[in-house]
């Protein structure tokens, strides 16, 4: 225990001076020209040192917070502003999905057609299965991107035994433990294995979670982009690294999104239920009231 808490300690006292090197020189990870740089890129987006330069950010953030409650409201305001974004931007791919579904449908059945062209001057042409498989896409877009927006405007699936018979700050209390004990670590989680997930799938030799550091190094000697174009069907949508990318922004936004939370149910807990939904923004069909709290 003493040496797994020392190990702790050391790595958030090496996280400032780690951060401290990376913004003093980014073309050691970000001039993909250089494959060195780009092993290193690899390594340090799902590493430790990554990992407690985020702990440390977010330990400081939470300090300054409960010394300034207007820092975290900020906070909030900030990341439940990103989420309703990239959300409410997101919404309009579902509408592109059914105009796309009804061309294939009519090109398919009335018009005979094999393969179909979009383009102004440069004219994207597909194979019908593959606008068809693509739509695929529009799907995980919608599921991955929308996430926090889903969150954020309560639309999210919950099932619920006991928590509607809690007082107003026993439930603020199980917010913060369901988003600290079970939201936060899952999106970190599934960042880490996402993200050598998707650098598989886009470069050789093939990298892993358990390459070190030097072991990658070694490694940017042979590296080259190799990116996997095999559809499910011959002819089919073939740029399934795609999907990959959004399990990423999946996993960020999920973590974001549990931060968020976490501040909010700490700040409505500490204010008292006359701060509930306090500075939300939650899209409204017409003019019709928010939900009272509860």
């Amino acid at each position: 225990m003493l040496d797994f808490l020392g190990w702790v300690l050391t790595n958030l006292a090496l996280a400032v001076p780690n951060l401290g090197r990376a913004l003093l020189d980014p073309a050691a990870w970000l001039d993909w020209s250089d494959p060195e740089a780009l092993m290193r890129f690899i390594y340090f987006g799902a590493s430790v040192e990554l990992f407690f330069v985020v702990l440390l950010a977010c330990l400081v953030l939470t300090g300054v917070g409960l010394w300034r409650n207007g820092v975290l409201w900020a906070t909030v305001r900030a990341i439940e502003g990103f989420g309703n974004a990239i959300g409410r931007l997101t919404a309009w791919v579902g509408l592109i999905m059914v105009l796309q579904q009804i061309v294939i449908i009519f090109s398919q059945r009335i018009f005979a057609q094999s393969e179909l062209s979009f383009g102004l001057g440069a004219v994207v042409r597909f194979d019908m299965s593959w606008w068809s498989e693509e739509l695929k896409l529009y799907n995980a877009m919608i599921v991955s991107l929308c996430v926090a927006y889903a969150f954020i405007q309560g639309a999210h699936v919950r099932v619920d035994l006991v928590y509607s018979g809690l007082s107003f700050r026993a439930k603020r209390v199980v917010d913060m433990a369901g988003a600290l004990v079970f939201m936060i670590p899952t999106a970190i989680l599934v960042w880490l294995y996402g993200w050598f997930f998707l650098w598989r799938s886009l470069v050789t030799p093939k990298v892993s979670a358990s390459d070190r550091l030097d072991q990658l190094l070694l490694k940017a000697r042979a590296l080259r982009w190799n990116v996997e174009t095999i559809g499910f069907s011959p002819n089919g949508f073939n740029a399934y690294f795609l999907f990959k990318i959004l399990l990423l922004a999946f996993a960020a936004l999920v973590f974001l999104q549990g931060l968020a939370i976490f501040f909010r149910a700490y700040l409505e807990w500490r204010e008292g239920a006359e701060s509930a939904g306090k500075h939300l923004d939650r899209d409204r069909p017409g003019d019709a009231p928010l939900p009272a709290a509860h």
